[in-house]
């Protein structure tokens, strides 16, 4: 049986850019009834986020690090390939908030109306004691994303632990498949979500012609995508060559090697997709260890998010600062620990970065109309943050395999 082959207009990104476009037609005609339809889609889409917002956030961390329960049987290159991993996402959100600062985008657009949650003033020791909650349902409910994010890595530690207990009297846990599995049925609901996200982008089209009338300057908007971009170029051209020579690999020559898998993560958008051609260009071109490449590549392409790490500092710095929250300096720095955090346990969904940014800004409640004009132009930025993600994972794995084997060249 031969399958129809789909149509074009059905691909997602021309659905996407067409919502975009006739969005944008609709809000320069301005009228009442398209606004408050717009305005009905928008709020159920909203809704429908804020569903799976918090639980997305929660399972997907939980379940990344409960999953790593294998680490146990190979302890001294888990730890390496963890650290190198945390180390790099890290820098790479340290460099989208460097960015952001020097960049500014903010300052080159009207402050929109505040949300609820950015008329709350917090004080230092406020961020501090919300990062440890009272009982396990508070932050659920008051969408606290630092306290769920605490319980989240709690739970997944904890499940570590017992995971590892019950090997040694020889028992099966059931609580790690547990959590899997309730990450597997968000993910799942995500991606029926994302399925009618071209309506909800129609929605969020017309209303942001609204905001520009308010003042929202397209300039700025094209800072902060320059800030996205400038932050995964330096990441790739910069942190991580500097990175690989640290351990005296060659970042030419690994780039070389590596090449056919990261042009094929730019045009697939997956580094899932990749991992095959990445496995035999990491053993066969790059003449990295077959046992350090199984091991990495597979984690690596589960918990190192270079990209969606600067893409989410940068995105919520963005957007809180376009609704007239002035980030602190603490502020600043726990966002540096979130985007890590959110990175490493970003959802395996298509746009997965963008769903997770989106979910973190409906769990402050923050409104979600800028987001829906970023995503046209997020296409364009997966692909590129696709290609950074493999290039930093390829660069993981030799320097893992380079401190394993110090001999190699």
């Amino acid at each position: 049986m031969h399958l129809k082959a789909k149509s074009p207009f059905l691909n997602p990104s021309f659905l996407i850019l067409t919502a975009f476009v006739f969005g944008i037609l609709c809000g320069y005609i301005n009228n009442p009834i398209i606004l408050d339809t717009a305005d009905f889609v928008t709020k159920i889409f909203v809704n429908l986020l804020k569903l799976i917002s918090v639980p997305i956030i929660f399972f997907s961390v939980a379940s990344t690090i409960a999953a790593m329960k294998n680490l146990e049987e190979t302890r001294s290159l888990g730890k390496k390939v963890i650290s190198y991993t945390f180390l790099t996402t890290v820098i790479s959100a340290a460099i989208g908030l460097l960015l952001f600062l020097i960049i500014n985008p903010v300052s080159h657009s009207l402050k929109l109306e505040e949300s609820n949650s950015t008329a709350k003033s917090f004080s230092y020791f406020d961020h501090l004691t919300n990062i440890i909650p009272s009982n396990i349902i508070q932050p659920f409910h008051e969408n606290n994303v630092i306290g769920v994010l605490c319980l989240a890595i709690l739970f997944g530690l904890a499940l570590l632990v017992i995971e590892h207990e019950n090997k040694k009297k020889e028992k099966k846990s059931y609580l790690i498949e547990f959590f899997i599995d309730m990450y597997a049925v968000i993910t799942k609901i995500t991606s029926w979500i994302v399925r009618v996200m071209p309506i909800g982008i129609w929605g969020f089209s017309v209303l942001f012609v609204n905001e520009l009338k308010q003042g929202l300057s397209i300039e700025g908007l094209f800072l902060y995508l320059a800030c996205v971009v400038l932050a995964n170029l330096v990441q790739g051209s910069v942190i991580l060559p500097t990175f690989l020579k640290f351990f005296r690999i060659s970042p030419l020559r690994l780039f070389k090697a590596m090449f056919p898998a990261i042009t094929m993560a730019f045009f697939t958008k997956s580094s899932v997709a990749t991992l095959p051609l990445a496995l035999k260009c990491a053993e066969e071109n790059a003449g990295i260890s077959s046992k350090v490449a199984k091991f990495t590549f597979p984690l690596c392409t589960t918990i190192n998010m270079n990209a969606c790490a600067a893409f989410i500092l940068v995105t919520v710095l963005f957007v809180m600062g376009s609704y007239g929250h002035s980030v602190t300096p603490l502020e600043m720095v726990l966002w540096i620990g979130i985007a890590t955090i959110a990175a490493v346990g970003n959802a395996g969904v298509p746009m997965g970065c963008y769903f997770l940014t989106s979910s973190l800004l409906v769990a402050m409640d923050y409104p979600l109309t800028i987001m829906g004009i970023i995503l046209p132009f997020y296409a364009l930025i997966d692909m590129l943050e696709t290609a950074l993600n493999i290039w930093s994972d390829s660069c993981v794995a030799a320097a893992v395999d380079k401190s394993i084997n110090p001999s190699l060249a």
